[in-house]
């Protein structure tokens, strides 16, 4: 109802979940204002005064571009600690107590108060896990976003009407995550084991056990899911075409044109300062193959049509705006 309610108390502008829709469709309807003078700024820029800038060789990696990241690898890595201190409580007390190092057998009285007690204690261990897994699909959906639009300066251009699904399996992460999900919620589901205590055809007790080994698995498995989605986030992006991370704003500044396939580049000379923006074609294969051969160029062996322009300001010495 209340998703029902907010569509029909907002006009939709677009269904697509990809940022460069988004973006083109709210620039398109004036709630979104591109600024001049930011051609050449990333996201990480958005405090800085605008104006023209050299591009650098590399971009500032998710982590420094996103507080939200570093919150959410934060965040999955105080769940691996959890885990970690829930398997060696369950161990301590089952070898002190119960002689028994391998499982936690607790017992409960019947009736319908414990059945929802025991639910509402299965929600709050799981929920933590549940929610870490959803906010780590804010990385995913970052580095996503960076790889398609970094697609721009590529031979095939950046094509931003898609099938929505071909992100989601073409991208490793996407597909890493989709099956990490159902795999650690599983692994849970294993730590686990709810039995009932039946006397007379009557349920007299309910008993909770607890594995260790199946708790340390668990544990083991965040802990290399933590390991990999903090090293995704670190990566920086190589090439002077500025990060965006799919923020709309900073899209809106990079392209002045908006198409369902673009490249983005050099785009007009200008004095004192040059122009990069939205490229309507593509740099012929002599160019590219002249860009190569280049032994000053630092960006020999690059097909990216922006290097061209990264090599006449590095020759000429002239920022872009």
């Amino acid at each position: 109802m209340i998703a029902l309610s907010a569509m029909r108390a907002v006009k939709i502008l677009t269904w697509s979940s990809s940022p460069f829709d988004l973006a083109a469709a709210l620039v398109h309807h004036t709630q979104l204002t591109p600024t001049t003078s930011r051609c050449m700024r990333r996201v990480s820029d958005l405090d800085t005064y605008g104006g023209p800038a050299k591009p650098p060789e590399t971009q500032p990696s998710a982590w420094h571009a996103h507080p939200s990241i570093r919150k959410v690898v934060i965040f999955l890595w105080v769940i691996v600690t959890a885990c970690a201190v829930w398997a060696a409580i369950v161990m301590y007390i089952s070898d002190r107590f119960f002689s028994n190092g391998n499982a936690l057998t607790l017992q409960t009285c019947s009736g319908i108060e414990w059945w929802i007690l025991i639910f509402v204690n299965m929600a709050v261990v799981q929920g933590p896990l549940t929610l870490v897994l959803h906010c780590s699909e804010l990385i995913v959906n970052i580095i996503r976003d960076e790889r398609q639009w970094r697609c721009a300066t590529r031979r095939q251009g950046l094509r931003v009407a898609t099938n929505p699904f071909n992100p989601i399996f073409t991208h490793p992460l996407c597909l890493v995550l989709f099956i990490v999900k159902s795999f650690l919620h599983w692994m849970f589901g294993l730590s686990f084991d709810i039995a009932t205590y039946v006397v007379n055809d009557t349920i007299d007790a309910f008993l909770i056990c607890m594995y260790t080994a199946q708790i340390w698995n668990l544990c083991i498995a965040l802990f290399i899911l933590a390991c990999v989605f903090t090293f995704v986030p670190l990566r920086r992006p190589s090439g002077p075409q500025p990060a965006a991370y799919g923020h709309l704003q900073t899209l809106a500044d990079l392209v002045d044109e908006w198409s369902p396939v673009m490249w983005w580049g050099h785009k007009a000379d200008g004095i004192p300062y040059c122009h990069a923006g939205r490229y309507l074609h593509t740099h012929d294969d002599d160019a590219l193959t002249l860009l190569k051969r280049d032994k000053r160029s630092p960006t020999a062996g690059c097909e990216d049509v922006l290097r061209l322009c990264w090599f006449w300001c590095w020759v000429t010495g002239t920022p872009l705006s």
